[in-house]
Formats: C-alpha cells, structure tokens, sequence
C-alpha cells in the first residue's frame, strides 16, 4: 500500500503548504536536536504496559494483520490506563501506537481494528513527525529560544494540516475495516457507549456536516468564526469526519483498493497471526511448520 494511493487530497495539499514556510526546516532540526523523542518513548516505556503475545495477546494479536494488510513494519503497542477513549502514534525512528483502557472498553473488536488502522496509517503517511511537532509547539513553544517568533504560524499551518492528515488515516481505517466501522467509531467517540449510541442514524448525522457547512460559509464573518473555533484543535469535527468517509467510501478509487485487498491471502499464523498463504508449508514471517 502506497500513500498515494488513498491520501485525502486536502492532506496532501496541506502539506505542501506547510513544508513551503520559511524557517520550517530549521525548526525540524530543533525539534530533533531536543530529544523529545527519546524523552517521550522513555516516559512511555516507563509508564504503560507493552503488549506483545505473551502480555495482552488477544489485544495485541490485533495489530501485526493489520500492519501486514497496510505493509508497513510493525511498531510496538502499548496500553494506558486511562479512562479517556483515546489513541496515538508517537516517534520518528521509534515508533509506538498507545492505546487507552477507555478505548478498550468502548469499542468492539471491528471498531478497534479500525483505530488501530487509521494510528498506522499515520506511520505509512509518515505523519508521526510532524504531529509530535505540532503537539509540542502547543504545549510549550518557549522551549524553542530564538525561533519563538517563528512558532506561531507553524503551530496553525501544522495544526491545519494536521487535521487534514486525520482525514487520510480515516480511510486508512476504512481500507482495513469500512466506513461504516470508521463511522460508528465517531459515533461512539461523540455520543458515547454502543449502549446509548447502538441506534444513531450515521447518514442523518453525516447531514449535520452539511448543515456546518452552510453556516460556516454565510458571510466572512462566520467564516471567520468558525476558523477560530477550530484553529487550536488538532482533530476535524466528527461529522466532518464520518461524511468524508462515507463520501469516499462510494468512489471507484476506494473499491478499486478494496477488491485488491481481496486477492491477499486471508489465512493467518497461528504463531504470528500474519497473513499466510494456504499453499505455505513454513510461514514466511516466524518460521512456523504450517502443514
């Protein structure tokens, strides 16, 4: 799987506009120069429980099929007690995907596929760096010395285009899963539990973006306003979200990538729980005897 081949094209366009700013390239380098990186994988390591076959198998079984599907390595998982339903992908040259305990509990096994789909495709885009960055600038761009003046509009240029990014994970998550999983993950992320929200009509919600819309582009000054509602946010509103998806879940483009998914082979390791072929007498992956 290639970026290319399913990026939201606001994504991308987003993105050019960002790696255009002047200063931008020096700022990369103080953020490396930093190590927050190894700042951040420590304190993670330290404080949440890595998953792997024998800690949490049945969870962590869940992300090497889909890091294969997407053909990406796979980085390591972990599991936060939090009770906040959340997940997030961290590093440049150590990657991790951290999910919460609130999470967990919210979402069934399909709706967890699809979040943790859409934290890899954040690593196929190559979107974790640029997402630390912007994290980092809000919660304190006085660390930045000299560039401070510089880190205001990058904040917003990054925060803009991470929130265009998100729209390219989602169909990440709809590619392994489908939009209509991706769909009720925001339904739960919005409305809460699948006991309150198991009735939710996805297509009148999707509607309620149309309506945003409207109101959105009546007049330069709700436009205006609306911009300001949402410039600090690193994350589109859900309805935006789930009408993008659904939207592009009916393209050629995103049937096209599906019935080629089909032809992969669908057996998996009982070992490594990787995609196999059932003409395979070792897996490829662990050596595993097959037959």
């Amino acid at each position: 799987m290639k970026p290319s081949e399913f990026i939201h094209p606001e994504d991308a366009a987003a993105l050019r506009q960002l790696e255009s700013i002047p200063g931008f390239p020096a700022l990369v380098k103080k953020f490396y120069a930093l190590g927050y990186e190894k700042l951040y994988y420590g304190t993670n390591m330290a404080s949440n429980i890595r998953l792997s076959e024998t800690q949490l198998p049945e969870l962590y079984r869940r992300l090497p099929p889909i890091c294969a599907r997407l053909g990406i390595a796979e980085p390591e998982f972990y599991l936060e007690m939090n009770p906040m339903p959340n997940a997030y992908t961290f590093g440049d040259t150590q990657i991790f995907i951290t999910m919460t305990s609130g999470l967990v509990e919210m979402l069934n096994g399909d709706e967890l596929d699809a979040v943790i789909a859409h934290e890899c495709g954040h690593i196929l885009c190559r979107h974790v760096l640029y997402h630390n960055m912007a994290n980092l600038l809000i919660s304190g761009a006085d660390a930045f010395g000299i560039l401070g003046m510089l880190t205001a509009p990058i904040k917003y240029a990054l925060l803009y285009w991470q929130r265009k990014s998100e729209l390219s994970c989602d169909r990440a998550g709809a590619i392994v899963t489908d939009p209509e999983t991706v769909s009720r993950v925001m339904v739960r992320l919005s409305g809460g539990p699948k006991a309150i929200t198991k009735d939710v009509n996805i297509d009148e919600w999707a509607r309620q973006a149309d309506i945003y819309e409207s109101i959105r582009n009546d007049g330069v000054w709700n436009k205006a306003l609306q911009t300001y509602a949402i410039m600090e946010q690193n994350h589109p509103f859900a309805a935006v979200r789930v009408r993008e998806i659904l939207k592009w879940g009916q393209t050629q483009q995103y049937h096209n990538i599906k019935n080629g998914l089909s032809h992969l082979p669908a057996d998996a390791c009982p070992n490594c729980h990787k995609p196999i072929d059932p003409s395979w007498q070792f897996c490829r992956h662990c050596g595993t005897k097959l037959k």
